[in-house]
């Protein structure tokens, strides 16, 4: 059956006048966006404008905070992710997290990318060798691990822990990756591989991607979003965002004037 909405048209969240605060501090402001299918989304803006907050609303991850209240709707999937029928645990497998530091488990290179099938009830040892070698391979990791599966994760490099908890989400075949700085601890090479990777992944993903580098978000992104004090001041094409922003404090953002 064809389906009717075309890829490029698919909405993947759609974000509906979103507030949150914590406790008595309101730090997201009628958050009105949509994430798009097979795109990569950039949220910039300066420290402690919300950028982390939003991105943390998506998989409900926000909630691990003590004293947070949201109002409004993150529609994913045609279904609010705030509704009581929402299992958590299943929203945090489709919409998986990387965090700014690398977080491997203190374990082999092999349990930690096979972690999640293996909670989710696979047994099978050839199947989980095909999951770990897939999701390895997808996060351009296989190459130089393949010889060191039995190894502790933390002896690999910064950048192979990233991509190796890049690999670790995949494993569990997410619908999409949200990315809350995943560079900001890295080295150039590093950072550039995971900008490479994350453009071979958003075939098959859709991103959505926290950064304070605004060249990054220039160099990956389809779309951004600048956030200024917990309101979206602007959010459009990337190209747009960056050469022909509407709104000045965009503009005074992007050319170092605020922020």
């Amino acid at each position: 059956m064809t389906n009717i909405i075309s890829k490029e048209e698919h909405v993947v969240f759609d974000v509906k006048g979103l507030n949150l605060w914590y406790g008595e501090n309101q730090a997201l402001k009628n958050i009105n966006l949509e994430i798009e299918n097979n795109k990569v989304t950039a949220i910039i803006g300066p420290s402690g404008c919300g950028k982390s907050t939003f991105i943390k609303t998506l998989n409900r991850m926000i909630e691990n905070v003590p004293s947070v209240k949201t109002t409004g709707e993150i529609i994913y999937q045609g279904q609010d992710i705030f509704d009581k029928s929402v299992r958590v645990e299943e929203l945090r497998t489709k919409v998986g997290m990387v965090f700014q530091k690398p977080n491997p488990f203190p374990k082999s290179v092999f349990a930690n990318v096979v972690y999640g099938p293996r909670i989710h009830g696979i047994k099978d040892k050839k199947m989980l060798m095909e999951i770990a070698e897939k999701s390895l391979r997808d996060a351009a990791l296989w190459d130089e691990v393949k010889d060191r599966l039995n190894d502790n994760a933390y002896g690999l490099s910064g950048g192979q822990q990233q991509r190796l908890c890049i690999a670790r989400c995949l494993a569990v075949q997410p619908d999409v990756i949200l990315m809350d700085e995943p560079t900001s601890a890295l080295d150039p090479i590093a950072t550039y591989k995971i900008e490479e990777l994350m453009e071979s992944l958003k075939k098959d993903y859709t991103i959505a991607i926290v950064t304070h580098s605004m060249q990054q978000a220039a160099r990956i992104s389809d779309k951004t979003a600048f956030f200024l004090m917990g309101d979206l001041i602007e959010f459009d094409k990337t190209t747009e965002i960056f050469s022909n922003p509407k709104d000045k404090r965009t503009e005074d953002y992007i050319t170092g004037r605020i922020g």
